[in-house]
């Protein structure tokens, strides 16, 4: 990948209607009020930051980073705008530009979780790689992606609603989509902040009618993380006897996967 120079100058005018957006531009949603906002401002300043495209044709060229300048641009009656001109192939024309929007902050946090399955799915790189790329944590990009579970109904009220990728989070320990609509309608109704609504939903999850009449009360509790912590437990009271039990364990999104390994010589020596 190269900048074409022009001169001493990396920076062209070109023509706004000779640039196309970018297919894989993982913001859906402009908000017009901070369009016209930034429209006002580039009608009193200019454009402080060029747009990056690469040319795709004999004179068109496609957005890589700045689609909402060249947007607020033509509101401002800009008929062309500086852009850098770089040289790349489709893949990386699209790589860059799903990594210039990710690292922005103000993506939004389904647009954001959208746009990493995307890079992940369609560059075929792990979690781990995606990641590093992206300058986060292996378990920070688990999590964003772990929000793709709502269905897109649920995306679409949490954005309308403006809640959280805490409130998000919190929503996802309900695994009945019924119940979990019904959670997600309260905390709209009720503007729920996040500690409220995770209030909510642990007592939506222990729910009294679920108990089994057997001679005694048996709650039904739907919060997995009770048997997690049960198996942790396990685990470290073995080490405490003496046996040398490794684990291992693995959150995918959609199951955790434990895998117990307990060395059997050691155990029947202990026997």
């Amino acid at each position: 990948m190269n900048y074409i120079q022009k001169g001493d100058n990396r920076i062209t005018e070109i023509p706004t209607v000779k640039i196309r957006p970018n297919k894989t531009q993982p913001r859906k949603i402009f908000d017009e009020d901070k369009l016209r906002e930034l429209a006002r401002s580039i009608e009193e300043n200019g454009v402080l930051q060029p747009l990056t495209v690469r040319k795709v044709g004999q004179s068109e060229y496609e957005i890589i980073a700045g689609e909402r300048r060249l947007r607020a641009s033509v509101m401002a009656g800009y008929s062309r705008v500086p852009c850098i001109i770089i040289k790349c192939n489709d893949r990386e024309s699209a790589m860059l530009a799903l990594l210039e929007n990710l690292q922005r902050c103000d993506l939004g946090i389904f647009e954001e979780a959208r746009g990493i399955s995307r890079l992940i799915r369609r560059y075929g790189i792990t979690q781990e790689q995606a990641a590093k790329k992206l300058g986060k944590s292996q378990s920070t990009i688990a999590n964003k992606l772990r929000l793709l579970n709502l269905s897109y109904d649920e995306q679409d009220w949490i954005v309308q609603a403006g809640l959280t990728e805490r409130h998000a989070r919190a929503l996802l320990r309900i695994y009945d989509q019924e119940l979990r609509k019904e959670a997600l309608s309260k905390i709209i109704a009720q503007n729920l902040n996040v500690t409220q609504s995770e209030k909510l939903i642990d007592e939506m999850l222990y729910n009294p009618k679920d108990e089994k009449q057997k001679g005694s009360q048996k709650v039904v509790i739907r919060d997995i993380r009770i048997f997690v912590n049960t198996i942790n437990k396990a685990i470290n009271t073995m080490k405490l006897a003496g046996i040398n039990a490794e684990c291992r364990h693995r959150d995918s999104g959609d199951y955790i996967e434990y895998t117990v390994r307990i060395p059997k010589n050691r155990t029947e020596k202990s026997a």
